[in-house]
């Protein structure tokens, strides 16, 4: 079984090692990288092609929304967005930049699990136990 690559992109190291700590015991999930900046995500997202972005709105220099339009200008993989907003506006906004779905902190780690499930297996990429 080939392992979901995925990226964790929040400055905040507490929430980032959370979401990366929750990942890490998805026997089907891989965390290749922990980023805490736009321009380290969209180096690393152009040199990993992941299969998963999880992607913090609130980051130093280029924000969320910035780096989920200028990743999707060159690829399809999934962005989950997270952040500390949670005014409809700013949802709505992650949601048309091209995320594929949007969390608020704090956030309960059993949701953020079935939301990665929910989005992996929207686009196909969910590893399906007993398939091709």
């Amino acid at each position: 079984m080939t392992k979901i690559r995925t990226l964790v992109v929040d400055d905040e190291p507490v929430a980032r090692q959370r979401v990366v700590s929750l990942l890490r015991e998805e026997a089907d999930i891989d965390v290749v990288g922990e980023y805490a900046t736009g321009a380290q995500a969209l180096s690393a997202i152009a040199a990993q092609a992941p299969d998963l972005l999880i992607l913090d709105v609130n980051i130093p220099g280029e924000d969320g929304l910035s780096v989920a339009r200028r990743v999707r200008a060159f690829s399809t993989v999934p962005i989950l967005m997270l952040t500390a907003e949670s005014d409809t506006v700013d949802r709505v906004a992650g949601l048309e930049v091209g995320a594929d779905d949007y969390m608020t902190k704090p956030f309960d780690l059993r949701e953020l699990r079935a939301r990665i499930q929910a989005i992996l297996r929207r686009t196909g990429r969910a590893q399906v136990p007993g398939g091709p």
